[in-house]
């Protein structure tokens, strides 16, 4: 073993380093959360450093320590609401058996996901118009998903699950759908109903993908669980 690799190590089982590895962590964190708490009310183009290490609680150059500027600021929430909502898609894109309540689940995991971070949905989409970067950011998150609900579409026409038809343009239909649904309701305070906008987005992925007959039954299905058992007591 080279004498730097141990002293990487010697390094990470300090307790000393790990110590200030979590704080500072913690104090990465804090800014993202500031970001976001900012952005639930003023629009990006509003953000500016001081104001942000204000709400963080910490100074101004501490900000430097972990971002280039702003907008590698709000690249960094964007990877990360990515990572949230692939995480909660991984039922449908990767699960096994009916794909239903698999789309069912995730699509209650995305709703939620946006609905606690919409609103750097709405800075970044906001923002893509004017900022290079951003748009670059945007598009590439976009096509993350593109690429994603396209092949699990293909691999299900290939299970007979669903018709064949071009796959990408529905993919991006549905993701556009999504997207823009997700930043109207989610983007900024008042938030929409969570419960009527996730249902809203089933129904549509759920006819567009699987048809009236799956939608139907998993309306029916849907109706026998929130039906209430009539007492027996007269």
């Amino acid at each position: 073993m080279s004498a730097s690799k141990q002293s990487q190590i010697r390094r990470r089982n300090d307790p000393s380093q790990s110590s200030a590895l979590r704080k500072s962590e913690r104090t990465r964190q804090a800014i993202l959360d500031s970001a976001l708490d900012f952005l639930w009310t003023h629009p990006f183009r509003e953000l500016t450093v001081g104001e942000l290490m204000s709400l963080a609680g910490t100074s101004r150059s501490a900000f430097y320590q972990y971002f280039a500027d702003l907008n590698e600021l709000m690249e960094a929430l964007l990877r990360g609401i990515e990572d949230d909502i692939f995480a909660a898609a991984t039922a449908w894109l990767e699960g096994e058996g009916d794909p239903i309540p698999l789309l069912e689940e995730t699509m209650a995991g995305l709703v939620g996901v946006c609905y606690r971070q919409g609103p750097i949905l709405r800075a970044v989409s906001d923002a893509a118009p004017m900022d290079g970067r951003l748009e670059k950011a945007w598009t590439g998150f976009l096509h993350d998903f593109d690429v994603a609900v396209t092949d699990r579409i293909e691999q299900h026409q290939a299970a007979g699950l669903i018709k064949q038809f071009e796959a990408r343009p529905i993919a991006i239909a549905l993701n556009r759908m999504d997207a823009y649904l997700l930043i109207h309701h989610f983007g900024r305070r008042p938030r929409g109903n969570q419960e009527l906008v996730q249902k809203a987005i089933l129904r549509i992925w759920i006819s567009t993908l699987y048809g009236d007959e799956a939608l139907a039954a998993s309306d029916s299905e849907n109706r026998s669980k929130r039906r209430v058992p009539k007492s027996k007591n007269k």
